[in-house]
C-alpha cells in the first residue's frame, strides 16, 4: 500500500535501519545520507519515511512532505556550504530518467561547476 514501507525497497531498509547509510540529517518525516556513488563533491540524498515511487506521487498524496523534503535539501545545501556557490537538487523520474531507486528522493549535489543542460 502506497505511504507503507516496502520490504524489497532498498530505501525503506535504510530508513529502518537494516542497511548502515551515512546519515548526515533525520527529522520526524526524511532522512538524508550521503550517495554510495557520489556525483559531485557534495551528493546527499533526501527521501521521506513514507514510501511513494516517485516525488510526483508523494507530492499528491503527502504534500506537506513533499514540502518537508525541499525544506530539508535547502537546509542540507546551507549547512554543506552549497548555497554560496550554487547547488543542484534533481528528482529522476522512471527508469529512463535515470531513477534506479523507486522511493522518492531528492539529490542534492554541489561543490563543483554542474553544467546545463544535465547529463
Amino acid at each position: 500500500m502506497a505511504g507503507e514501507p516496502q520490504a524489497d525497497c532498498l530505501f525503506c531498509k535504510i530508513i529502518a535501519g537494516n542497511i548502515p547509510a551515512t546519515v548526515v540529517r533525520e527529522t520526524e518525516t526524511t532522512l538524508a545520507f550521503r550517495d554510495i556513488n557520489p556525483q559531485a563533491p557534495t551528493h546527499v540524498l533526501v527521501i521521506p519515511k513514507v514510501h511513494y515511487p516517485d516525488a510526483a506521487s508523494l507530492a499528491a498524496a503527502e504534500p506537506a512532505v513533499a514540502a518537508d523534503l525541499l525544506r530539508e535539501a535547502g537546509q542540507i545545501a546551507a549547512e554543506e556550504k552549497l548555497d554560496d556557490h550554487g547547488y543542484r537538487v534533481v528528482f529522476n523520474t522512471g527508469a529512463g530518467a535515470g531513477q534506479t531507486v523507486f522511493h522518492a528522493h531528492a539529490h542534492v549535489l554541489g561543490g563543483r561547476g554542474l553544467q546545463w543542460p544535465p547529463g
